[in-house]
This record gives structure tokens, C-alpha cells and sequence, in this order.
């Protein structure tokens, strides 16, 4: 193990000798002694989990802007997902053999209140107005139907993800940052009786705001101490609405180099979360349609205590990559638990593309019974029963 400590924009690390504690080889423990200031240790994984993933500093950090997920994404699927997917997207510049994980710590919990609020809007406690205010300025006296239409909250959330680097064997240092822009789909309002309301968002008009900010939050990016000449990259996020039972997905990136105050080359995003079983008539998704159906139609062979069988499908490019399946049912033994496991694992294998991943989750009023998981390119699922 090697430890390290923070400095601003590096960590440096380096050999304790004889001092240093006995650690296993899964971890890097590096430290910075500086004079008169306290040493800061951080733990680097030795261990990658897998290509795919990340690993992370420890002890974990977490966001500066910590808390305010929750309160401004509409869903509890939108919430994961805002955050995965820019993951995601962050892999195309900063690969997981190369780079470490950070959650975000240069934008603060309160820059980022500021800059969602409307440009302009006054405090009602200080009467000071936001100039930095990212969504558009509306008079007090606008009515709201009209605000809804041409003022509406466009911007509901800000992600920041930073990625890691060794400078050399005994340093690391900030090396890109990733943000994600949460767009609103539908503003939501409500009337002096407290009646809501929703107001559809045009996508060209999401589109054209959420392109206009992430210059805009580029270019205060640029201005923060060590972030001059980080790599940027920027993914516009589309929330579904209130009720949705599926995530949205980034339907937008681009990249604003080091040194650029401005994103270039956008590229449009062609990712989609369907909900199944779908209505026979949709032809896009029928073959998933077809192999979902008949996995769930065996599943009712065999029992009859459960609420509903629901799929949940990523597609990339009109193609699909995984389905998430949850299927809560009612168990009296754990007996009866082992043997629907293992049957539904034989469903997974007779209906499912071997080059799907699939993922099936076993509840009850209990909570998790069993999941079944089968990576990509492999035949046989991986299995897991929970014990109580």
C-alpha cells in the first residue's frame, strides 16, 4: 500500500518505509508530508472489479453539491440514471484502465442553487437578485400560462464528475471533468389555488437551452482555480415525467478541450429505456417484445403468487444492450424460493440472446429473494439467493 494526500489539483504520494503500515497488495495507501500542515491520506484500489468500472479514492469524497439529486430530479429512476449515464459517456475521453473516480468538488452546493434559479429572480429574504441565474428571467406579474410557454424552468439539475490521473508514480492530479445538464421535458406549475399544472418542453427548444448553458457553465468552469486547461465533457439529460416508470437518457455530448470556454462538436445521443411488455402493434421493439412474452408466459406456467412480471430495456442505437426484469411474488418457504429461482434461471437461458445481459430481480413483501444476472456473451447466469 502507498498513501496519499491532497494538494490543489494533485495528490502526491509517496513511501513511508520503514514507518509504513503492514497493508495487503489490493490497495495503495500515498501520503504528502508537507511542513506545518496535517497529512491527508488517500487509498488508491490496486483491484479493478473489471474493465468497465471505475475505481475510486477512499476514503470516498463525497459531492460538493451533496443532496440536491434527490430533491431536483423528478424520479427515483432518473436520479440513478443521471448519474450512471454520464458514467457512461465520461468513458468515451477517460477510460477506467487509466483514470480514477471522484464525485464532484468544485462546484459547491451553493453555486449550483444559483445558477438553477432564474436569471435575475430576487431573494425574497435579502432582496438581492441572481445574476448568475442559468433559466430565464420571468416578470412577477407574467401570468403563469404564459410563463409556462416562454419562460419556462428548463434546467433542473447540475452533475459534476471528476477524473483522476497518475502524474507519475508517486502523484496523482485532476486530469477531466464530466458534467451532466438535467433538462426538464414538462414544467410543472401550480395556480394561487394550488391546482397543477404541466406545460409539454419542446425538445428543440430543451435542445437549444441545454447547448446555451453548457457553453455558459464552461466558461465559469474556466474560471476556477485548476480548471483553465481540464478537459470538459458535457452530456444534456432529458427527464421523463413525474410518473414514469423508466429513467431518461443523455440525448447530447460534446467535449470543450483544455483552454476552450466553449463546447465543440455535439453529438446527438440515440439511447432509449423501453418499459415491457409493450402493445403488440409497436413493431420497433418486437423482438424483444417476442422473447419477453414468451419468458414471461412460462413464468406463469409454473406460478401464480406474484403481482407482474415488468421488463425494463436499454437500447443504444434503435439495438438492445440489457433488460432489467423484476418479478415480486409471494413465498411461504425458502424452499419454494430455490425452486423458482432455478427454474426462472432455466427461462433466462431458453429465451434470452446470448449476447443480452439480463438481469432478473426475485422480491417479495420480505424484500430481495434472488437475483439472476448473465453478462453479455456468456450462457450461463451468475445466481444469487439472499438468506434471512
Amino acid at each position: 500500500m502507498k498513501k496519499m494526500s491532497w494538494i490543489p489539483g494533485v495528490l502526491s504520494l509517496m513511501l513511508l518505509g520503514g514507518c509504513m503500515p503492514s497493508l495487503n497488495n489490493d490497495t495503495e495507501v500515498v501520503t504528502d508530508n508537507e511542513e506545518d500542515t496535517d497529512v491527508a491520506t488517500t487509498i488508491i484500489p490496486n483491484n479493478q472489479i473489471s474493465s468497465n468500472y471505475y475505481r475510486t479514492l477512499l476514503p470516498f469524497k463525497e459531492s460538493a453539491s451533496q443532496g440536491l439529486t434527490v430533491s431536483n430530479i423528478g424520479t427515483k429512476y432518473d436520479i440513478q440514471e443521471v448519474d450512471n449515464g454520464l458514467m457512461r459517456l465520461s468513458k468515451r475521453t477517460f477510460s477506467p484502465e487509466k483514470y480514477f473516480f471522484q464525485e464532484g468538488q468544485y462546484l459547491d452546493r451553493d453555486t449550483v442553487v444559483e445558477w438553477l434559479g432564474r436569471l435575475n429572480a430576487e431573494d425574497p429574504f435579502t432582496g438581492e437578485k441572481n445574476e448568475v441565474g442559468l433559466n430565464p428571467q420571468a416578470s412577477p406579474d407574467m401570468p403563469l400560462d404564459e410563463r409556462a410557454k416562454k419562460a419556462p424552468l428548463y434546467l433542473a439539475h447540475i452533475v459534476e464528475q471528476d477524473y483522476l490521473e497518475r502524474a507519475n508514480e508517486n502523484n496523482v492530479r485532476l486530469a477531466g471533468i464530466s458534467i451532466g445538464l438535467a433538462m426538464n421535458s414538462i414544467y410543472y406549475y401550480r395556480d394561487e389555488n394550488g391546482t397543477q399544472f404541466q406545460e409539454p418542453i419542446p425538445e428543440d427548444a430543451m435542445i437549444k437551452q441545454g447547448q446555451k448553458m453548457a457553453n455558459e457553465i464552461v466558461s465559469r468552469m474556466r474560471q476556477i482555480d485548476g480548471l483553465a486547461d481540464i478537459p470538459i465533457r458535457v452530456g444534456l439529460f432529458k427527464q421523463q415525467s413525474r410518473d414514469a416508470i423508466v429513467p431518461g437518457t443523455y440525448f447530447a455530448t460534446g467535449i470543450a478541450a483544455g483552454g476552450k470556454g466553449s463546447v465543440d462538436n455535439w453529438e446527438k445521443i440515440n439511447e432509449e429505456y423501453v418499459l415491457f411488455p409493450q402493445p403488440e402493434s409497436n413493431e420497433k421493439y418486437r423482438g424483444a417484445s417476442e422473447f419477453f412474452q414468451n419468458f414471461k408466459q412460462d413464468i406463469d406456467k409454473y406460478f401464480t403468487r406474484y403481482t407482474s412480471v415488468i421488463g425494463t430495456g436499454y437500447y443504444q442505437s434503435d439495438e438492445i444492450k440489457s433488460f432489467a426484469i423484476e418479478i415480486p411474488v409471494q413465498f411461504y418457504s425458502e424452499a419454494e424460493v430455490i425452486g423458482f429461482t432455478q427454474y426462472t434461471t432455466g427461462l433466462v437461458v431458453d429465451h434470452f440472446p446470448v449476447d443480452l445481459e439480463v438481469e432478473v430481480n426475485i422480491s417479495s413483501i420480505n424484500g430481495p429473494e434472488a437475483l439472476i444476472f448473465k453478462k453479455a456473451g456468456k450462457e450461463e447466469p451468475e445466481v444469487h439467493i439472499y438468506t434471512r
